[in-house]
């Protein structure tokens, strides 16, 4: 059993209260107690816990994160990005899996509140205005990483995900492509619903396609979700010759649904996917893809919170990094 702070005192015969003051402000205790406390420590062994030391200081210097879904690929790079940023500025992270669920959320807001973290970044999703209430509540410094919330003053680290769906879009059009439809998250449900469908929209528009901005089947998150999707999406338009899918999942979700029915990527179909996780260049066909940076996200993330913490703002309240097209084998010249 490991030893507490009683022990120690009980050893030193001093006060519990004395071996506190030994412990956070040496100076304020006799030399004699002080050699006994610290020789006492010694022979147990004793360390103090870390929320011990975070009721003194007020400060435990452990980060709470936020993840909807820890099973999705897409936040491995993310949450790497965030330790990497902590080990340097001295954080552990306490990681909790939402599944956006709302009691869930707001009961692990609760939960970091009790175990005094320092902040919190809360991760793709969005946020809705319970939490942005609670949190304000309980006066926790807080950043959102790879989501946004322009209503509220909150900062944030994330992409242009309008402009990424149009420079996936325009790719394909510039590709020849002119039968073009989309797999997209729900747009009343997620943050980058409705920015990235608004990209493949504007990008359709500008070519005179308006009559496929329609051609558009919605997922929720999963591969499965996607697969069913582009069952319902080419069941309705089996003219198209090309789909962006709003993420990588998605888009390895349609290769499969098209796999099945005899089709081949790109030779019947192409298709690019958004977000360039790890496996995009392992699956085959290698997926073009717009590529987040989110191992610089989750990095910049922590860097923000920790500025915010310990200076009580930050220089540039809403971030954009920047992203980028990869060409790989599941598009091609129509």
């Amino acid at each position: 059993m490991k030893p507490t702070i009683r022990d120690v005192a009980s050893y030193a015969n001093v006060s519990i209260s004395t071996v506190s003051r030994v412990m956070n402000a040496p100076e304020t205790v006799a030399e004699e107690k002080r050699v006994k406390v610290l020789e006492a420590i010694e022979a147990l062994q004793y360390q103090p816990n870390a929320f011990a030391r975070g009721l003194i200081y007020k400060k435990s210097d452990t980060l709470g994160v936020m993840i909807p879904d820890i099973e999705n690929p897409y936040y491995a790079g993310l949450i790497r990005g965030m330790q990497d940023a902590a080990v340097v500025l001295g954080h552990s992270l306490m990681i909790c899996n939402t599944d956006r669920d709302k009691e869930r959320t707001l009961a692990y807001v609760q939960s970091f509140f009790e175990k005094q973290v320092d902040g919190i970044v809360f991760a793709s999703d969005s946020l809705h205005k319970e939490y942005y209430e609670e949190m304000q509540r309980l006066r926790l410094p807080y950043v959102l990483a790879s989501t946004n919330a322009p209503e509220y003053e909150i900062p944030s680290v994330d992409i242009d995900d309008e402009q990424g769906a149009y420079e996936a879009v325009k790719h394909l059009i510039d590709s020849g492509h002119r039968r073009i439809g989309m797999i997209c998250f729900p747009l009343d449900k997620t943050i980058s619903g409705q920015p990235r469908y608004d990209g493949f929209a504007r990008a359709l528009r500008e070519a005179g396609l308006n009559k496929f901005v329609s051609c558009v089947a919605y997922a929720e998150h999963r591969f499965e979700d996607a697969y069913e999707a582009a069952s319902q999406l080419l069941a309705r338009h089996p003219e198209l010759t090309a789909v962006f899918a709003a993420s990588d999942e998605f888009a390895m979700g349609l290769i499969s649904y098209l796999r099945d029915r005899g089709r081949s990527v790109p030779e019947h179909v192409s298709v690019i996917g958004f977000d360039n996780i790890r496996m995009a260049h392992m699956f085959i066909p290698k997926l073009t893809t717009i590529e987040q940076p989110t191992y610089d996200i989750g990095y910049r993330c922590v860097c923000k919170l920790h500025e915010l913490i310990t200076t009580g703002e930050v220089e540039v309240l809403r971030e954009k990094l920047p992203h980028r097209l990869i060409i790989r084998e599941s598009t091609r010249r129509r």
